[in-house]
């Protein structure tokens, strides 16, 4: 696939969840060698618009495409193949152990050519996510990072040519963080189309192709992280005053506090 050719399309999409208009006329674009951050306060969409590029959420209005066709036409195992999904909450509380849970990944290549790979593939992804020590540990005797790392290397070993990641980075600490985000950066390059959901917009600067805010619904930026991450854009978003800050050439985001407030609450809520 050339890395020019659009992977995932959103394309004027409306999402209602019960009475809430969650997404209002959305459209992005991410192509096969790209990592697109979404970036947002919280209910600002990002969630439902990366469950509605993976077909699990569809739209009331408008259209999503993989490769050209409707994700809702393709059948759960084809979509399988072609996308990798890793959800905020890891719902698995049987006890499999770490290495059963990777190896899951490799279920939608069931008695095809591609599951000849599937050992190889299982342990590559575990020693990409920084969990092949933990291979015969239960599962939920781990703890909430190890956990997320453990998702994160069974979504790696699917091996779909595109990755959607909700919060990857939430549970982990900073090491973890560099290095999930880091693989993530590696498997654009190597071809795949990537979306993450992000929180911490000094992760999307240093590691988003682009980064596309979403508020109230709508995008209300995208673009290369240099010219959407903005003082002005990110204050006015997330109604609370940042400055972006240039650190040895990576972008931070600073949040202004109120320190003068700080200290005069200080004194109450020590009483």
């Amino acid at each position: 696939m050339s890395s020019h050719e659009h992977s995932l399309q959103a394309h004027d999409v409306d999402v209602r969840l019960g009475e809430a208009h969650v997404l209002r006329g959305v459209s992005l674009t991410v192509a096969a060698g790209e990592l697109v951050a979404l970036v947002g306060p919280n209910g600002a969409g990002k969630s439902t618009l990366l469950a509605a590029l993976s077909g699990d959420v569809e739209p009331a209005r408008g259209t999503v495409t993989l490769d050209g066709r409707p994700v809702g036409a393709l059948a759960a195992r084809e979509l399988a193949r072609r996308r990798a999904v890793l959800l905020q909450r890891q719902g698995l509380a049987f006890g499999f152990r770490v290495a059963d849970v990777v190896a899951m990944g490799r279920a939608p290549w069931h008695r095809t050519p591609a599951a000849l790979d599937d050992e190889l593939l299982v342990a590559a992804a575990m020693e990409r996510a920084d969990v092949a020590p933990l291979a015969l540990r239960l599962f939920p005797t781990l703890s909430g990072g190890e956990q997320a790392r453990v998702s994160f290397a069974r979504v790696l070993a699917q091996a779909s040519p595109v990755l959607l990641l909700d919060e990857p980075t939430a549970a982990l600490d900073v090491r973890h963080q560099e290095a999930v985000l880091g693989v993530a950066r590696s498997a654009a390059d190597e071809g795949a189309a990537v979306v993450v959901v992000l929180h911490d917009l000094s992760l999307a600067a240093a590691y988003a192709d682009r980064v596309a805010v979403l508020s109230d619904g709508v995008v209300a930026a995208d673009g290369p992280p240099a010219a959407v991450l903005t003082d002005e854009l990110v204050s006015r978003v997330y109604q609370h005053p940042v400055r972006v800050v240039d650190v040895d050439g990576s972008l931070v985001v600073v949040p202004v506090r109120r320190t003068h407030l700080v200290t005069q609450e200080a004194p109450c809520a020590a009483s």
